[in-house]
This record gives C-alpha cells, structure tokens and sequence, in this order.
C-alpha cells in the first residue's frame, strides 16, 4: 500500500534543502518521524512463532499525532475512556467554521487563534444552552480541532460533539432538547462570530499577533480594524448535523474524527517523481469522489501546512465533560437523565489501522494465528531526531 512516508523518503531531503529558510522546527520533525517510523531508524524487536517457525522484525512505530501510520492505538485508548462517560442522550454534532478572512489571520498565529476558535465555539454553544428562551440548561461537549480541507488546503473548523441536554441551572433536574433540533445554528453562528472577534481584538491590542507577507498591513490599527468591521459583516457557517442513532454511532464518529492526520495513506493512489495523486471528496459535487494530482513539492507543502504547535491539544472537553470533578458531575447527570433516555451498553468500534492483535505482550502470527515470541531487539540502526508528540 503506498504511504505518505514513502513522498517524504523520496524528496523529503530535496524539500528541506529547497525551504530551509521557511520550515520550523515543527515541520522538520514530523518530516523527520514519519520518514524513520517503522523502520530500522527507530529500532524493534523480532518476533518468532513456535508453531510455525516463521520470524518477523517488527520496527517501532514514531507515535506522532500527523503519522497516519500511528492513530490507532493511541485512538483505541482514548475511545475505551470515552466510552466510560457517554450519557443516555442523543448527541448533535455541531461544525464551527472560519471564513478565510479570519483564517489568514489564524495561520500566521495558529497557537492564539486555534485555541480561540475552540473556546470560541465552546462558549458559544453553551452559553445559547443556558439561556432560559434557548434550552436554560448546563451542558458539555467534546472539540475536535481539524485545520485541512479535502486537498489539503488551510481550512480551520472545530467538530464538537454536544450530549442533546444538560443539568438545569438549579442543578435538579435533566432538560432534554427536542429530539431533531438542539439550538438555532444562526444564533450559534452571530455569537461564535462575536466572541472571536472580541478574542481577535484583545490579541490585538496586546500585539500578540504576528503579521507578515501579504497580510503584513493588517500590522496597522487602521487596518486591522476594517478587517476585523468585514468579518462582522460576513455571514459565519455554523452547521448543525443530525443527531447520531446511539452511543455506539457516537463512538464510530470519534473514532473517525478525533485522531486522524492530513490525509490517510488509503487516500493516496499514485506517487512518482512528477506528482502525487490523491482521492478526495468534491462537496460542490454531492460528495462525488475524484482524483487530485500535485506536484510532490506543493503536496508536501500542504501537508505541512496542517502542523501544528507544540504541546498543542486539538482535543479539547468543557463544561460538564470539563475536567477536574467530571466524574461527578457525570454522575449526576446519568442519574438525573437515566429515566428520560435509557441507552444500552456501547461497544467501541473497530479502528481501520489498529495495529495488530495482541494478546499480553505478544502478537499474533499472521500466518498461522499462533501467539509470536519475543526473541530480541533491535537498536535503532540510524536514530534521526524527531519530535515524540503523542497529544
């Protein structure tokens, strides 16, 4: 199957030498772990199976949250706690969306204004929750942060998934939202747009945001606030899905967006030294799949757009689901919910690139199913630094 790995093996050397002046550290290190994961770069072990005699070397993995080689284990833990706290309530899924006016200012400042966009829209959602007119209750959800279109493009936009109700503000009691429609997306929508604008001003007038290249005069005061007086003018897309079927298609849904890198290595379809040709999804089409091919250079270029700052955390709980005394509070909240919505048991969902079956710290033989011995291991043959990044 071809990888991703394979574009940076084959050119990642030539792209580093051709923009060392633009990359980061951040870029530098994921190039450097997804070219060395599973590779004798990082070393491993060899397995051999006592029913059949055959032997493998099993090579470590980079385990950095942008390696689509390296999400499934990291993402089956994560589903098994999150499995823990799902509530007997239909959950909404809810897209925040940044117009590209406000999303150049987002990529040259993507630590700020990330972690704006999600508080943005978690404020938003509940604060509409609590008011007495809208649902007049407390609620939580869970924030995904994803940066990148179907091609690869810089395209910030927050998935959250909200339980469809909350604690009353009394605290005594469940209030259930109706069940196709949990608040109105274009009130969402003028309230995530005010409190963005109001974080991106306070930024401002701190001179915590960086400007440069073609967006450098937006540097100005003048400037910055008649850019800051067009977004208040343009309409913010807010979209609203459907409620999910169960627990268990909510499970199915974060297995699907919460670790996920840029693009996944079965989206991709042909790599040479001329292009790379990778499927996506037109939305313009109905959906309909097609075929984009980039020269290898841009393709990089785009993928590394998505990188994002160290240390920074893409999933993100408030309200209820915030942490701190969580367990608690979602204890009250079965109790008080239990009797409005009773849910059965969920089961998590099966993950497309888990690694393989383990049974205690031994593998399974891919050619006889026996159990795999652990025999020795292997150092790294050529350590390459790289960045561990695991949030």
């Amino acid at each position: 199957m071809l990888e991703l790995a394979d574009v940076f093996r084959s050119r990642g050397d030539a792209y580093l030498r051709d923009h060392a002046a633009h990359l980061g550290r951040g870029e530098r290190r994921v190039i450097g772990a997804i070219t060395a994961c599973r590779t004798a770069a990082l070393g491993g072990h060899v397995e051999h199976c006592d029913a059949c005699g055959a032997t493998r070397v099993a090579y470590n993995s980079c385990r950095n949250r942008h390696c689509p080689k390296c999400q499934g284990a990291a993402r089956a833990q994560w589903l098994s706690a999150r499995k823990a706290e799902l509530l007997p309530a239909p959950y909404f899924h809810v897209v925040f969306t940044l117009p590209p006016a406000a999303a150049e200012i987002a990529f040259q400042n993507k630590g700020l204004v990330y972690a704006l966009l999600m508080r943005a829209a978690a404020e938003a959602t509940m604060t509409l929750a609590e008011n007495p007119r809208r649902l007049g209750a407390k609620i939580g959800l869970l924030a995904v942060l994803h940066t990148w279109g179907q091609t690869l493009t810089h395209h910030p936009h927050v998935h959250c998934v909200v339980p469809g109700g909350g604690v009353s503000l009394d605290g005594r009691r469940w209030i259930a939202c109706k069940p196709s429609f949990f608040l109105p997306v274009k009130a969402l929508a003028r309230l995530f747009r005010r409190l963005l604008l109001a974080g991106l001003k306070a930024a401002f007038e701190k001179n915590a945001l960086c400007f440069f290249g073609e967006v450098a005069p937006l540097s100005e005061p003048r400037v910055f606030a008649e850019r800051i007086k067009s977004l208040r003018k343009t309409d913010w897309v807010v979209y609203a899905k459907p409620p999910f079927g169960g627990p268990e298609q909510v499970l199915a849904y974060l297995a699907r967006y919460t670790h996920r890198a840029a693009i996944a290595n079965s989206r991709l379809v042909a790599i040479s030294d001329d292009e790379i040709a990778f499927t996506y999804k037109d939305y313009r089409r109905n959906g309909r799949r097609k075929i984009m091919r980039l020269k290898p250079e841009e393709f990089m270029r785009r993928f590394l757009l998505h990188v994002l700052p160290g240390g920074f955390h893409r999933i993100r709980h408030y309200g209820l689901l915030a942490r701190g005394d969580r367990a608690e509070r979602l204890e009250l909240c079965r109790k008080l919910a239990a009797a409005n919505h009773p849910v059965e048991e969920p089961t998590a969902p099966a993950c497309e690139d888990a690694p393989t079956a383990k049974i205690g710290a031994a593998s399974l033989c891919p050619d006889c199913g026996a159990l795999m011995r652990r025999i020795r291991v292997t150092p790294p043959f050529r350590p390459r630094p790289f960045h561990c990044d695991t949030s």
